[in-house]
């Protein structure tokens, strides 16, 4: 519990985003002009987890530091297991749950899609890369 207050204090706006997705996700969804885009779909769910995992990414390394040693290397604040739990395999992992949970639990509302779980990853996926292209530019600085 203690572990949970401290990631809703430590990364509100990725904890927002997170809520938005659920929430969304259960959501009935209503008709709109869009709909006749080919896979816009799959576009809105590459989008949501690429924003919102970018946030993740964004607040974790704006609270960890790169800090230099007396020797003249680079001595790092930021846990690479950490950051791959928090920033890739959780939220992916969150995915395949809502995706599981929507084939199951709604009622025929809403439907559970290999698809979507890819897309989902793609955005997961890409917003990695980003993370780790800003590290590395965090750590030249």
């Amino acid at each position: 519990m203690q572990y949970i207050r401290y990631l809703l204090k430590s990364y509100p706006v990725s904890s927002f985003y997170i809520l938005i997705i659920w929430v969304l996700c259960f959501a009935s969804v209503p008709h709109t002009p869009l709909d006749n885009v080919s896979l816009i779909d799959k576009w809105v769910h590459t989008a949501m987890y690429l924003g919102t995992c970018g946030t993740i990414w964004y607040e974790y390394l704006r609270r960890h530091r790169v800090k230099c040693d007396i020797g003249g290397g680079f001595r790092y604040e930021i846990n690479p297991m950490k950051l791959f739990l928090l920033a890739w395999l959780a939220p992916v992992a969150m995915s395949g749950l809502i995706e599981i949970l929507q084939a199951t639990c709604t009622g025929g509302r809403r439907s559970g899609e290999w698809l979507d779980f890819a897309a989902n990853s793609i955005g997961v996926t890409l917003a990695a890369i980003c993370g780790i292209v800003a590290l590395r530019f965090k750590r030249r600085q």
